[in-house]
Formats: C-alpha cells, sequence, structure tokens
C-alpha cells in the first residue's frame, strides 16, 4: 500500500481514508490515528473545516 501524508497531523502513514472535500471536491487523507481521535481536519484548498 501507497503512504500518503494526513491533512491533519502531517505524519506520513500507510493506514488511511480518502475522500473528497464536501465543499470544493479536493482529495482529503487522514491517518486512523487523527480518524479515532476525532481530530478536525481542513481543506487545503478551500479552507472548510470538518470533524
Amino acid at each position: 500500500m501507497v503512504s500518503k501524508r494526513c491533512v491533519t497531523c502531517g505524519r506520513e502513514t500507510t493506514d488511511y481514508v480518502q475522500f473528497k472535500c464536501p465543499n470544493c471536491g479536493t482529495v482529503i487523507v487522514r491517518c486512523q490515528r487523527c480518524r479515532a481521535s476525532g481530530k478536525e481536519w481542513i481543506c487545503p484548498t478551500c479552507g472548510f473545516e470538518g470533524p
């Protein structure tokens, strides 16, 4: 599996989920650690914030 960088913590990880920003469609990558702790994320393109 390819490693990607989490938008929340910035770590490279192979344990991630990716989805499109509901506002602009940019691909968001979040690691399992940030998802499990419920940390917020911010879209780097449009600034949309999500849980």
